[in-house]
């Protein structure tokens, strides 16, 4: 009996890939049969493309991702942007100003196929420096950075498709507050914790490092799965996902099978019509083996 989906969604952080950032050989194994089965399988993740670059290879994915939070759409094997969501650029100027001025250096992501860098980090006169999460995770992701005093700086104000810092758990929930009061439904806002070393966790003690993220209203990973999948020609019905946090929420709510991970926060687990094991117990190839076998 052939599987009743013919795209499969799967986040990356806390979904397919382990506690040690890792695809297991179960959940590897598993992808190779859903393809065989005749499913098109994409990732959809909040990282950069070129963040994305280990999970995309470990999976052998040559079809489109979507990254940057449902953001941009990009073909990994020809490395070219087929959609973007950008933020206006009034919006960003705004955005840039709000978070500056609580302190923070601001990370600027960009459609880094188009301008050949991933984030143009803004540190304000006050020259705010950066915290040490994102310091690791450029120097890990080799990520491509630029650096500026000002916005005005930016030689690509066009191409800018999220806004964000990362800092103190306790210090960004009352930001985003500020931020949702001030932009409304102008703007995307999410919060939630960031991929840290086991050394961050020691030296936040009872806090935690999280992440603050801004969007254009249109960005989400189901606007932008959704944009993909039409294009295959794909209804909604048709289409399965798979995640665990907050900006996984509308991608599982909306497509025809959304699936929870066992670590998933109580936001997805909500939406889910089915909940799957935990991410360092291969989650997804659980799931994977459920849809496979006509079960879900």
């Amino acid at each position: 009996m052939p599987p009743r989906y013919d795209v499969l969604a799967i986040d990356l952080d806390g979904t397919l890939l382990n506690s040690d950032g890792q695809v297991s050989e179960a959940n590897r194994s598993a992808i190779a049969r859903a393809r065989e089965a005749g499913i098109r399988i994409t990732l959809c993740t909040g990282r950069g493309l070129i963040e994305a670059a280990g999970a995309i290879r470990a999976v052998s994915q040559t079809q489109p991702v979507v990254v940057a939070g449902g953001s941009i759409i990009a073909c990994p094997t020809d490395q070219r942007t087929l959609h973007r969501f950008p933020i206006d650029e009034a919006l960003t100027a705004r955005a840039t100003r709000m978070l500056l001025d609580t302190g923070h250096a601001v990370l600027v992501l960009k459609d880094a196929l188009a301008v050949g860098y991933d984030y143009l980090v803004v540190r304000g006169e006050a020259d705010h420096p950066i915290d040490p999460v994102t310091t690791w995770w450029f120097r890990a992701m080799n990520v491509r950075v630029r650096y500026a005093t000002h916005l005005a700086e930016d030689q690509h104000p066009e191409h800018t498709v999220r806004v964000g810092v990362c800092g103190l758990a306790s210090r960004l929930s009352a930001i985003k507050a500020d931020v949702a009061r001030h932009f409304g439904d102008a703007l995307v806002v999410q919060h939630f914790p960031a991929v840290v070393a086991p050394e961050h966790t020691r030296t936040a003690g009872r806090d935690r490092y999280d992440i603050f993220e801004i969007f254009d209203r249109r960005a989400n990973k189901w606007t932008a799965l959704s944009h993909l999948a039409s294009g295959w020609g794909v209804p909604a019905s048709r289409i399965a996902a798979i995640g665990d946090e907050i900006n996984d929420i509308e991608m599982i709510a909306r497509a025809g099978l959304g699936i929870a991970m066992g670590n998933a926060v109580p936001g997805v687990r909500e939406v889910a019509r089915r909940r799957t094991l935990a991410n360092t117990q291969d989650g997804v190839a659980h799931a994977i083996d459920r849809i496979l076998e006509g079960e879900w």
